[in-house]
């Protein structure tokens, strides 16, 4: 049976006064590992998954130092069918984004910019908000018992709840033009009346 590095993808935000802002987002890709075949060690410095998917017949494995302190008690996990999704909160506040996730500097195969939560440093403040209504607390660790509950739904961050303001605007206006729209012919006819009535003078 074949044990695996399993692909990480990460980004991260960073404040100097918002807690809540200032974060690593893992994804761990770990496709058919039930909650109850894996084993997650989070510690300040380090973190350690151990994962098996009966269905692939394989087991993953990962250990990982990172490069400054995260807040263990507020940091949070959700488990899909496909990945283990984590918000490490930093330790230390600060609008500097770290330089790199790992310890080590050299590069490792396995992870990757994740780029679909990706934003620049210079661009975080006006990035929309994301949404991690689906996550629960770590208190559960290393068993993961602390995990029931949670959403299984993965989209990607995306808080669909505002989307549907996006286009709130769009049927007004649309009735506004309408309206508009509908008084054209009556200026027409009054100025109609009007050269009539001159007419007959």
């Amino acid at each position: 049976m074949s044990q695996v590095t399993p692909e990480v993808l990460w980004a991260q935000r960073s404040s100097s006064t918002d807690a809540e802002k200032n974060f690593i987002y893992l994804t761990i890709s770990v496709p058919d590992v039930p909650k109850e075949n894996l084993k997650l060690d989070l510690q300040p410095t380090s973190l350690t998954f151990h994962g098996h998917s009966e269905t692939l017949k394989r087991t993953y494995h990962l250990e990982i130092s990172f490069y400054a302190e995260v807040d263990v008690e507020n940091s949070k996990i959700n488990h899909t069918a496909r990945n283990v999704e984590i918000k490490l909160r930093k330790k230390v506040l600060n609008e500097e984004y770290w330089p790199r996730l790992l310890k080590d500097a050299a590069k490792v195969q396995f992870l990757k910019t994740d780029f679909d939560k990706w934003v620049d440093e210079d661009e975080q403040n006006e990035a929309p908000e994301d949404d991690f209504s689906q996550f629960g607390g770590m208190g559960g660790m290393p068993g993961m018992g602390g995990m029931g509950g949670m959403g299984g739904g993965d989209f990607g961050g995306i808080d669909f709840s505002k989307l549907g303001g996006a286009g709130a605007g769009a049927p007004g206006s649309d009735d506004e033009d309408e309206d508009e729209d509908d008084d054209m012919p009556a200026l027409e006819g009054e100025e109609t009346v009007k050269t009539d009535a001159k007419a007959d003078k």
